[in-house]
């Protein structure tokens, strides 16, 4: 038996990326594509790569009953409306992809699996984790859960392409000036800050440290790269030990100790990560695609834990380099 699922909010990137995974998940059956603003279109007319790949017709009506599971592709501030307004039963999954739950209220588990693996196996709720929470998070989460951080402020920068923007436009995403250009937005006030201190307070609870996140929108369409420090005194090597034994069941994340590129992540659920020490600093460096091990591709690996299959059920998905 195949997992019963709909897509709500399936017409923008997020929801678009996470209908390339499930059409491809062998585990998977697709029931309803939903959106408001594309009702009645066809699926290839509203992502013209999909072409052939399926006859699903977008709709702004679903039904709660016999889904197995639903994804929330919705604008921030809209899945609660949207809960509130669609009864479903106990049993379904639900997997929300916005911010309105990422705080774990009304029952939902912070879908980190790196992290948190045995809270989402089985969860009925999910809060999909940010973007760039989820580059920062697994940058710094083995060495805030070993206290390598003490109470040392932590210095991070990040740079995302301009899909991590959505696929509304506007005047900082279109091309004439995300083109040949780099800015800064939010300083030190980034949304996603609230879920990793959250995260990191539940890895240890003496982690007091202060975020000094610098966010860069990047001239590229999609991956993440951010660079995090911190003062350390410890060797480069039992810093690496600290990292490999963390994640040595992560079947996503991994420790290279040979330097590592953005290209390496870009079209894959995978994320990457490496280390430095320089000046008394621990430098790591992650990176991760927006798209993928930021948003769907982590959302269709939760509804693989929560369903008891394999991790990486339909998420082998490299298949370029260059």
């Amino acid at each position: 038996m195949k997992i019963k699922t709909a897509v709500i909010g399936a017409a923008g990137y997020t929801g678009g990326e996470l209908l390339r995974l499930l059409l491809h998940h062998p585990q998977v059956e697709i029931h309803y594509i939903h959106s408001n603003s594309q009702k009645g279109k066809s699926l290839e007319e509203v992502h013209p790569d999909l072409i052939g790949d399926s006859d699903l017709t977008f709709t702004d009506q679903i039904s709660t009953i016999g889904l197995d599971a639903v994804f929330l592709c919705l604008p921030h501030g809209e899945t609660k409306p949207f809960l509130d307004s669609h009864s479903f039963p106990e049993e379904t999954v639900i997997i929300d992809l916005s911010t309105d739950f990422r705080n774990e209220s009304n029952g939902f588990v912070y879908g980190l699996p790196e992290v948190n693996r045995p809270k989402i196996q089985g969860a009925k709720k999910i809060a999909n984790p940010g973007c760039f929470a989820t580059g920062i998070q697994l940058a710094l989460a083995p060495a805030i859960a070993a206290g390598l951080t003490k109470n040392h402020p932590l210095h991070i920068t990040g740079i995302t392409g301009s899909t991590g923007a959505g696929k509304k436009l506007s005047e900082t995403t279109h091309f004439s000036q995300r083109t040949s250009n780099v800015s800064v937005y939010k300083l030190f006030t980034h949304q996603h800050l609230k879920e990793i201190k959250q995260t990191f307070g539940q890895l240890n609870q003496t982690a007091t440290n202060e975020l000094l996140f610098v966010p860069y929108r990047g001239n590229f369409s999609r991956g993440i790269w951010v660079t995090a420090y911190f003062a350390y005194e410890g060797s480069l090597d039992e810093a690496y030990n600290t990292y490999e034994s963390f994640y040595q069941d992560a079947p996503f994340t991994h420790v290279s100790r040979r330097d590592i590129d953005m290209k390496q992540a870009v079209n894959t659920n995978k994320c990457l990560i490496h280390l430095k020490q320089e000046a008394g600093q621990l430098i790591i460096y992650s990176s991760i695609d927006n798209l993928l091990k930021g948003a769907s591709g982590q959302a269709v690996q939760n509804l693989n834990l929560a369903f008891g299959l394999d991790e990486k059920a339909g998420l082998t998905l490299k298949s370029i380099a260059f």
